[in-house]
């Protein structure tokens, strides 16, 4: 089973409906016992990091997620999940985040349009066997004002070009996370989604 947390923010439905297209078996959820006992876990989330971190420790599921994928869990990261699995933000004022991964977030250094909003091309950084069948150079659905700066080069995935280079994915044993939305791209991004189901 694989628990899509609920905090309050994000397009919970759509990552659900697109990981059952896949064949997954798939629940929302709020309750840490049920992430706990859940075989993947999907932090997906739109919106602000503060306000999300801010949920995530009220409903007291900061620290399961920490202790599941300590325990090695698979973890999949979507948008604003992405965000939070680094050490702090700089998002109206300086939050820290989940510290799962050494980094942090930081507004799009770019001259163009803040937030990007549409596709975008992605270059593939190392393997992955999430991405299994994606062709570097594929492209898809960015909605986001902030990037990570990860501070280890190993954790990069993939990265993304708007008027700067950002990173747009990262992996790191079992924790996987990217700055696209996979559920919004076509069956490239099913593709991923059945990719990490399996």
């Amino acid at each position: 089973m694989i628990i899509i947390i609920d905090y309050g923010m994000g397009n919970l439905r759509s990552v659900e409906k697109a990981l059952m297209k896949v064949g997954a078996e798939v629940k929302v959820s709020r309750d840490p016992d049920e992430v706990r006992r859940a075989q993947r876990i999907v932090l997906p989330g739109v919106g602000a990091f503060g306000d999300a971190m801010g949920n995530l420790e009220k409903r007291g599921l900061a620290g399961v997620i920490r202790e599941e994928v300590d325990a090695g869990k698979p973890f999949l990261g979507i948008c604003l999940g992405l965000d939070l699995l680094f050490e702090e933000s700089d998002e109206h004022g300086l939050h820290r985040g989940l510290g799962l991964l050494p980094g942090r977030v930081e507004l799009l250094p770019t001259k163009l349009k803040i937030p990007q909003i549409g596709w975008n091309q992605i270059s593939n950084r190392k393997d992955s066997r999430l991405l299994e069948g994606i062709p570097d150079g594929s492209s898809f659905y960015f909605v986001h004002s902030y990037a990570v700066v990860p501070s280890e080069d190993s954790d990069i995935l993939c990265t993304t070009d708007y008027g700067c280079t950002f990173v747009s994915a990262v992996e790191r044993d079992n924790i996987a996370a990217f700055q696209f939305h996979p559920e919004k791209s076509s069956s490239l991004g099913l593709t991923i989604l059945r990719n990490f189901a399996r």
